[in-house]
């Protein structure tokens, strides 16, 4: 299988070819997500999660192959220091998990302010997912907020933050397809 544009060291291509395959990968990148407890949250996630499908469709008939990725992405939330009471290795894994997403909020205001030059390489997670918010995708955000009244802050936080998103124009989504003489759009 053709390497992505866009790699990062460490990531591996599973190739797969049913559902039980995909279920046991799951069940593993499940297993290797750590998660850990803090004053806010009892399961906090301490890294983002990302996958990436890609799919291949073959025309029979004319032969020529349409392909299409989608990138699910699980953010680790961003909790705030003292509230969390984060310590040592954790106090870094915030830190990090902070850091990523406030790259991917500069990413997110590049693309609003439809700025020349988007930095993408600020980060790995928004190095990742740059073919998924560039030109020609079709980007949507989910956003799970807390209905805790003590979690306000973060909620707020979490809503204004989706309500940037929503401001962002892609344009339209470009189909991929490759014929007997190379790829077109």
């Amino acid at each position: 299988m053709e390497q992505d544009s866009c790699t990062c060291q460490g990531l591996r291509v599973i190739e797969v070819k049913n559902f039980q395959h995909i279920k046991k990968i799951l069940a593993t990148a499940r297993r290797n997500r750590i998660t850990f407890g803090t004053q806010m949250n009892q399961h906090s996630s301490r890294s983002h999660a990302l996958l990436c499908i890609t799919v291949q469709g073959t025309d029979l008939a004319t032969g020529s192959k349409t392909t299409g990725k989608l990138n699910l992405v699980d953010l680790a939330g961003s909790e705030r220091v003292w509230k969390s009471g984060a310590e040592g290795e954790r106090l870094k894994e915030a830190q990090n998990i902070n850091r990523s997403l406030l790259a991917l909020g500069d990413v997110i205001q590049a693309l609003r302010a439809r700025q020349t030059h988007i930095p993408f390489r600020n980060s790995r997670l928004t190095y990742l997912l740059q073919d998924s918010l560039g030109k020609g995708s079709k980007t949507v955000m989910v956003v799970q907020v807390s209905a805790l009244e003590s979690n306000v802050g973060e909620t707020l936080c979490s809503l204004k933050f989706a309500q940037r998103v929503c401001k962002v124009e892609l344009g339209p989504a470009a189909r991929k397809i490759e014929s007997g003489g190379g790829q077109c759009d």
